[in-house]
């Protein structure tokens, strides 16, 4: 009982500090959950929040796990989720069969659930919501002492935080265009197989800016590859506007490519010997309702050049190109790998103002990067570790590209 109660102290302190430490109400809120989570050894948290002033439902706040809760919500008094906000009573289900317990486990379906705790998220005058918790097979079923710790700290968490201002409203994403279900790749060298993806569920919005980050090794770029049709899962399923990508042939595959994806790399990849006109003309002659080459590269801030090879043009010019040369197809799509990790800070910052124009207009546009920073102007982030997907975050005031300091 000391230990347990030597270690709600510790988790309690952990608690306030960060929100004393906090600059932003969301980086409070996120790193109340990050440090509620670090001290009770769930595997993945949720914190449900009540949009009272739209239509009354538990929507997703911020998450740590490997699903995507973008889409979903709760009705006050039904699941788990709501019965807690509506009763105010914390429910401690540590075992029961995930794929019979439809209502209770929805919500994570794309990851087996062994133990959830839901317990209440409410100050002394006002009732935000649930926080609910989940681990998986392989982390055992919750203990008593560690349910204790995630009620006493959700408390506390959201009694310090109850002068701090009210929670922003949702963001609406537009409708979904991908859906990724339990998305694994292997690779095998003679005996060797390295699994980088270890099943990954994901939708990709219309309209949306989504960041996926990470450090080196994580899956980020072998899963942009694989949503954009470079590369195929080794199981699950990939859908685009509702056409089963899953099992394409290569040929299929090309096609999807070339009628929907733009590309933008980290190497440019133009070629040395045509000017940069000549570049997006070569693409434009791809598609079927190319954009003007001259209108995309004046899109870029580029006319002048565009009668000078890559090799007369400076690296962040270079990289403008490799942007109107995804462009001048018109693409639904725009996928950017690492697309400054060889420029400096300053060309950083005016070719992201560029892709910031560009996502004004309603593309989607998907970028890997391990750049923290970058994160602020996205829409979504999720954060990937060890091949799976670890933490999303939705950011409600995004940053411009010009507020971006490293």
């Amino acid at each position: 009982m000391e230990n347990s109660a030597i270690q709600i102290y510790k988790a309690i302190g952990a608690v306030q500090g960060v929100i004393a430490n906090a600059t932003t109400l969301d980086e409070a809120i996120q790193g109340c959950l990050k440090t509620i989570v670090e001290n009770s050894g769930a595997d993945s948290a949720v914190l449900w929040y009540a949009d009272e002033a739209g239509d009354g439902a538990l929507h997703p706040y911020f998450w740590i796990g490997p699903v995507d809760l973008t889409r979903r919500s709760h009705a006050p008094g039904d699941g788990a989720v709501g019965r807690v906000y509506e009763s105010q009573k914390a429910e401690r289900l540590f075992a029961f069969d995930a794929l019979q317990d439809v209502e209770t486990a929805i919500d994570f379906r794309g990851m087996d659930v062994a133990s959830m705790v839901c317990v209440p998220f409410s100050s002394n005058t006002d009732n935000i919501g649930t926080i609910q918790f989940v681990n998986e097979p392989e982390s055992g079923p919750f203990t008593d002492e560690g349910a204790d710790v995630m009620e006493i700290m959700a408390m506390m968490a959201a009694i310090a935080l109850e002068e701090s201002g009210q929670l922003d409203e949702p963001w609406q994403p537009g409708e979904v265009v991908m859906e990724l279900r339990d998305i694994t790749r292997e690779f095998q060298n003679g005996d060797v197989v390295t699994k980088v993806l270890k099943g990954v569920n994901l939708d990709v919005y219309e309209g949306e800016f989504l960041v996926l980050l990470g450090e080196s090794g994580c899956g980020k770029s072998t899963l942009l590859n694989i949503i954009g049709g470079m590369d195929s899962a080794t199981s699950g399923t990939f859908e685009y506007l509702g056409r089963d990508l899953s099992r394409a042939s290569q040929q299929e595959l090309t096609e999807f490519r070339r009628d929907n994806i733009g590309f933008i790399f980290q190497s440019y990849n133009l070629m040395p010997n045509l000017t940069a006109l000549q570049n997006l003309k070569l693409i434009a002659e791809l598609v079927d309702d190319p954009m003007d080459a001259d209108e995309a590269l004046d899109v870029v801030g580029l006319s002048e050049r565009k009668r000078n090879y890559p090799s007369q043009m400076s690296g962040g010019q270079q990289q403008r190109v490799s942007i109107a040369r995804a462009l001048v197809k018109n693409p639904k799509i725009i996928l950017a790998d690492e697309p400054t990790a060889a420029l400096d800070y300053a060309t950083s910052i005016e070719v992201l103002q560029v892709m910031e124009e560009i996502i004004k207009t309603g593309t989607t546009m998907v970028m890997v990067t391990h750049n923290e920073e970058i994160t602020r102007m996205a829409d979504r982030v999720v954060r990937m570790r060890d091949g799976r997907m670890h933490e999303v975050t939705v950011n409600r005031h995004r940053a411009h590209a010009t507020d971006l300091v490293w």
